[in-house]
This record gives structure tokens, sequence and C-alpha cells, in this order.
């Protein structure tokens, strides 16, 4: 194993480090997917696509894998300098503008899983997986909420968000935060501390974004990068409508 990541050895051995390295992924968005990024990075996916079309802002600087010197630069050309600043040999390709409706398919094309880290303002981020199930590409989607992560996995086999949605509700971040905590109460394991933070952004004036944390943005980027290595070296992963939750909150206390 290279110098590079000897340290990894034991928990992953020379031929699965091999595998990994030229694994393709792609990151559509470079909010929380800026930070998955360097995560899978270090780790050995040397092989990655990040889609973006925004800026660097101030308010992206408490989750987001920037420095003030990034205000104002487009995401992706900051992002690309960063990643190649750790290694200058990874194959990092950054495309800078935001996927449509009509250009989703030909950036998909080509990877073997996909992160969706997209906003959901419009029919894109559903339409890229489902997309992704006809391609029969694996797609993560990272939840930040503050004291936890969320990820889910959305396969070929297996059903798709919007299976969530109600006829009077497009599906959104939150809708898929409140069926975890459904899901979890259903099973007797109740996390009252994510109800609580959803009633209080629903009772926010105004159309604010969900409150983040750059704690559940670290976290997350390593589940997903857990994830993404499970699936480069074929071992076992659970799937939509199941998902993985990691909390560094006691409701207890």
């Amino acid at each position: 194993m290279e110098d590079r990541y000897i340290r990894n050895r034991i928990y992953l051995n020379e031929e699965e480090q091999k595998i990994i390295r030229d694994f393709p992924i792609l990151l559509a968005g470079g909010g929380i997917g800026s930070v998955i990024a360097e995560c899978a990075l270090r780790f050995g996916f040397e092989t990655i696509t990040v889609v973006d079309g925004d800026q660097v802002e101030k308010s992206n600087l408490n989750r987001q894998n920037y420095t003030e010197a990034d205000v104002t630069d487009n995401k992706v050309n900051a992002l690309k300098k960063r990643l190649l600043s750790i290694n200058k040999n990874a194959k990092i390709k950054c495309v800078d503008f935001f996927l449509t409706v009509e250009n989703v398919k030909e950036h998909i094309e080509g990877h073997k899983a996909a992160i969706n880290a997209l906003d959901f303002s419009s029919p894109v981020p559903l339409i890229f997986d489902t997309t992704c199930q006809k391609l029969n590409i694996p797609v993560l989607h990272p939840y930040n909420i503050g004291w936890g992560s969320l990820v889910t996995v959305i396969t070929k086999d297996g059903l798709s968000l919007d299976t969530l949605s109600k006829p009077d509700q497009d599906f959104n971040e939150v809708v898929m935060v409140e069926y975890a905590s459904s899901y979890l109460k259903f099973w007797g394991n109740p996390q009252q501390w994510i109800d609580d933070v959803i009633e209080k952004y629903r009772k926010e004036e105004g159309t604010l974004s969900p409150p983040q944390l750059s704690i559940a943005s670290w976290s997350v980027a390593a589940m997903c990068t857990h994830l993404l290595y499970n699936i480069a070296t074929g071992k076992k992963f659970k799937k939509f409508p199941e998902f993985y939750l990691s909390k560094v909150i006691d409701d207890a206390l």
C-alpha cells in the first residue's frame, strides 16, 4: 500500500484501496458535498466529479468546506483547488453550472455512485434519482440535522423518495427527516430532539433554509464515505426506505 494510505491498512486491504481509487463518484451539489468530497478523497477515492453552479457565501462557512478567501468565488473552483492541494494526482472534475432537467442525464453517465446534495427547490433532485436508478447507479442522500446526520441510499430495485410525497406536498429535506423520525418511533427508538428542531423550524417566519451545523456536515461525510466504500467493494448496505442515523446528542440530558 502506498505511503499516502498506509494508515488505512487493516481497515482496507491493498486490493480494496486500488478499487476505490478508480471508482468514479459524482457529487451533485457543492454544499455538504464539499465536505463529503474531501473525506472521500482522503479515504482514497481519487476519481471525483462535482457539479454546482453556485458561489460561496459567508453563510456557508459555518458548515461547508470553504474559507473566507473563497467567498464570492464559484464553489467548484474553490473546491477543486482544495482537493488538488490534498492530492495533486487525483482526477478531480468540477463542472460550474446547475443541473437541469435537460442536462442531468449526460452528467450522470459514466459514474458508479452518486451523492444527491441538490436543493429541493425544483424537480431536478428527484429526476436525478430516477435517472440514476435507470442507469443502475446507487444514489446517497445526505442530510445535516445539526446534532445528527442522516443518510439513505436509493437503488435500482428500491423505492424512490417521491413515495413520501403527499398530494398537497412536494418532497423536500424536512419531509425526509420527519419520515425518519416517525420510522424510529415506530420501531421503539424515538428521537424527540429531531421533532423539537422541526417544530421550531416550522414556526420560523419567512422562507429560511433549515438550520445546519458543522458537526453534522463532517459526520454525514464520514457516513457517506463508508457507504461509498461498501458500494465499491460489494459489501452490504441498507437501502431506502431504511436509512442510517448518527447523533452526538443524548435525549436523556
